[in-house]
């Protein structure tokens, strides 16, 4: 009877969670969104992209990392096989993002869980693992309002930081560089207070850091965050089976 209870509050739950609400819930995220958003748009405008080329790539590719590496290689004048490879290789993380909140959205068609990880991000992410505790669903509505709310701040922070480029040579005397580290740390710490499992979250959290370090001696560091996340999870899974 209680588990019947418990469904039926999650089901009233995720039909409250609406467009609004994600909107709502999309803000702590915003500020670390405009400082490093910004941050891309000076870095593209200094490498020689024009005002266009930052807003497209903003659209089209959306994804901090990937533009960073991207502007660098563009200056560098890297070849057009070399960008493509590298940007697919850093974003292949999302790959595993989208496995892990496919989950949560088992009610809805394949054509609209589609449209749900199309905009889904590392930030978007962890917003929505976090509003995810306890619960077996989450609502689409409330998951278009966090992610179309991050992705138009996205460009318009990094149209700003294009236009306003010229002004600004050096990003990191800023500190623009670590806004996307400390709203990361800022998110992980959220969701490790509300499952009050701090000790197995420490215990894979150490274990996720020591692989990075040992995997980047052999590999790139995006293939070793790859490969750090999947043992590091698979570690944690068996931590809580063994518990």
């Amino acid at each position: 009877m209680s588990e019947n209870v418990q469904h039926h509050q999650q089901e009233i739950e995720v039909k409250e969670d609406s467009l609004l609400q994600g909107i709502r819930d999309c803000i702590p995220t915003l500020l670390g969104y405009l400082s490093i958003g910004f941050a891309a748009g000076v870095v593209g405008k200094t490498s020689g992209l024009s005002v266009l080329e930052i807003i497209l790539m903003s659209t089209l590719i959306y994804a901090g990392s990937a533009q960073f590496i991207m502007a660098g290689m563009i200056a560098a004048h890297g070849s057009a096989a070399a960008i493509i490879l590298t940007v697919f290789i850093v974003n292949l993380r999302h790959l595993l993002l989208s496995a892990a909140m496919s989950p949560y959205f088992r009610h809805l068609s394949a054509f609209k869980t589609m449209f749900v990880g199309a905009l889904l991000t590392d930030e978007t992410f962890g917003v929505a693992m976090n509003k995810a505790m306890n619960r077996s669903s989450l609502s689409e509505k409330w998951m278009h309002g966090l992610n179309i709310t991050a992705y138009l701040n996205w460009i318009i922070a990094t149209i700003a930081g294009a236009f306003f480029g010229k002004w600004i040579t050096d990003p990191e005397k800023y500190g623009l560089d670590f806004a996307l580290t400390a709203m990361f740390i800022g998110l992980l710490v959220l969701q490790m207070i509300s499952r009050k499992i701090i000790r197995k979250d420490l215990i894979v959290a150490v274990c996720a850091v020591l692989i990075v370090l040992g995997a980047g001696s052999f590999v790139s560091g995006s293939v070793a965050v790859i490969i750090a996340t999947i043992v590091a999870a698979a570690i944690g899974m068996v931590v809580e089976k063994w518990k």
